[in-house]
């Protein structure tokens, strides 16, 4: 039960203080890179399947067309694999169907055709398309929300530099101004400082959760609901196991050699 707790709590993947944990910022390096490769997949699979079937006649097409969907599936396996190892989530066992196809003699062609599945195909042409919305979506909302934090933060800074070289005074038009609030700008560089500190925080959760919808939208742990070949083989066993004790059970002495007894 405990090892089965650790599991769960392992698999999770959330980030609970996010200023200081170092799956944050791995977070947002992937966000920002989640842009042009989000361009890059889109890109890929709209031209593949186009020429795939425009190449159809010439029957260049057809490999072309079970190439392109085996890039797809590496695709979708390459951000899983991602995703899991900035979250810091176990990699998943190895599924039954994937060592049946790879063990699967014939030329490669054939092993594309007999490992080809259409519902899975599917799957990750509508995922590569959902990447590449959610890496635009996802990178605006980002980088605003982290601009308004650091933006916050430096301000003090910006308005010491622009004082004393260009004597320009953003904020003399600020709004304690408006409020008739006699603050001095040390004052008013505290309050900043302050503010920015807490929309950068804020910001980082945000990053974090975006994240969760991305795992969530990716499949991650679908491959962990998955039997895995030794749960499977162990189901298989079972009966056999259960036969054999029930055997051994109601035939304790059968097939050991008995004890020869001569009488004198």
């Amino acid at each position: 039960m405990k090892a089965t707790e650790a599991t769960a709590k392992v698999r999770t993947g959330k980030v609970n203080w996010a200023l200081f944990n170092p799956k944050t910022y791995a977070t947002i390096l992937y966000l920002l890179i989640s842009l042009p490769l989000g361009i890059i997949y889109f890109t890929v699979a709209i031209t593949g399947i186009t020429l795939s079937i425009g190449l159809t006649p010439i029957f260049i097409g057809i490999p072309l067309f079970f190439g392109v969907a085996k890039l797809l599936n590496g695709i979708v396996n390459f951000e899983q694999s991602m995703i899991r190892q900035i979250l810091g989530l176990p990699a998943p066992a190895e599924s039954y169907t994937y060592r049946q196809s790879s063990e699967a003699g014939g030329n490669w062609l054939k092993q594309m055709v007999r490992s080809f599945d259409g519902g899975l195909f599917i799957r990750n042409l509508l995922l590569v398309f959902l990447k590449f919305v959610t890496g635009i979506v996802f990178f605006a909302i980002m980088v605003t929300a982290i601009a308004l934090g650091l933006g916050f933060i430096a301000l003090p800074v910006v308005h010491i530099i622009l004082m004393n070289e260009l004597q320009l005074d953003i904020l003399e038009n600020s709004l304690f101004s408006y409020f008739h609030i006699d603050w001095t700008y040390n004052q008013q560089y505290l309050l900043y400082v302050g503010v920015g500190l807490v929309l950068f925080y804020v910001a980082l959760r945000i990053v974090n959760g975006l994240m969760q919808i991305q795992r969530r939208i990716m499949y991650v742990d679908e491959s962990y609901q998955q039997p895995s070949v030794s749960s499977m083989e162990a189901e298989l066993d079972a009966p056999f196991q259960s036969q054999y004790y029930e055997y051994q059970e109601n035939h304790p002495s059968q097939g050991m050699m008995q004890p020869a007894h001569r009488e004198l």
